[in-house]
């Protein structure tokens, strides 16, 4: 069997700053001064935490942890990965509601259908996202207890608090998988059709995902190309699906675009932000999934192969 030689994937390492809070996980049951259990507090993301103390009752009630009882170095605060894919992708964030079969192509030739992913749960048509990322963790510690009061009446109902933090630096993980991001399915076989087509339409889809790929990299080497029977390589019987399947320029404008999206990543919310402050990748012909997490001076920060091809037409 012939191995596969190339770039595999391009990893990535993400130092971001900010200050404050920017994804709550919100009311959490805990001790208040008098012992018992109050769901006024509320918390951020906070990795492994947990609000129960450990202690139990003879009656099997499970003691809740006091706001206080935190170790930021044990427990940090994170923003989850979904929270950074919403706002990495935020301009098309709502129109996968309008999705439909009749207008997938579209879907398909943009942002969402070739780096975020989707499914269409009408027509189970789904798009398997390259993308994987890491929640972002912070490495400060900067956490502390916050005691708040509505104006009115000052009863027990009008206090509330919350665990807040002040400035953050977060690190965070990230990589492209070349074989998801180079073949689009257009094909029910094995159940990864990006879209329906129908006799004919798959040019035309594919000169539509070409034609938005150009306009985004500006170079005119961009190629994407259908063909009825695209075969992955190592397989047994060679059956292969219809679907498109995106040449070493246009994995490269899409790589490009990507790492300009994390770059510019900003996320204000409310009284807190975040931004991206720096951003290393490695062009990864291995076989060290993320070696950039483990091994950076095995990284390399260009590309010296071309990307791995992993299907081929038959």
């Amino acid at each position: 069997m012939e191995k596969i030689t190339g770039i595999k994937s391009v990893d990535f390492k993400i130092i971001a700053k900010g200050h404050g809070v920017v994804n709550w996980n919100g009311p959490t049951n805990l001790a208040g001064d008098d012992g018992k259990t109050v769901d006024n507090h509320t918390m951020p993301k906070l990795r492994g935490y947990t609000n129960l103390s450990g202690k139990v009752k003879d009656t099997g009630y499970k003691y809740r942890k006091e706001p206080q009882d935190i170790d930021f170095s044990k427990t940090p605060l994170y923003i989850s990965q979904n929270c950074i894919r919403h706002h990495l992708f935020r301009e098309q964030a709502f129109d996968l509601h309008y999705a439909s079969n009749k207008n997938l192509a579209k879907v398909l030739a943009s942002e969402t259908g070739l780096l975020r992913g989707y499914v269409v749960p009408s027509s189970q048509s789904k798009r398997t996202s390259p993308l994987l990322l890491e929640d972002f963790v912070d490495q400060l510690g900067n956490g502390n207890f916050e005691q708040f009061g509505q104006a009115g009446e000052r009863d027990s109902s009008s206090f509330f608090s919350k665990t807040t933090f002040g400035d953050t630096e977060y690190i965070s993980y990230g990589s492209i998988s070349i074989e998801q991001l180079q073949f689009i399915s257009l094909d029910r076989k094995f159940d990864r059709s990006s879209m329906d087509i129908s006799d004919g339409q798959g040019e035309t889809v594919a000169l539509e995902v070409q034609s938005y790929l150009q306009h985004l990299s500006g170079n005119k080497g961009v190629k994407a190309t259908f063909h009825t029977n695209y075969v992955r390589r190592g397989t047994i019987f060679e059956e292969g699906e219809q679907g498109i399947l995106l040449n070493n320029d246009a994995q490269k404008a899409l790589i490009d675009h990507m790492i300009s999206k994390l770059e510019n990543l900003v996320i204000r919310q409310a009284k807190s932000y975040v931004y991206v402050d720096s951003i290393e990748a490695d062009y990864n012909n291995s076989h060290k999934m993320m070696r950039i997490k483990r091994d950076p001076s095995e990284c390399s920060s260009t590309q010296e192969d071309d990307f791995a091809v992993y299907f081929y037409a038959k």
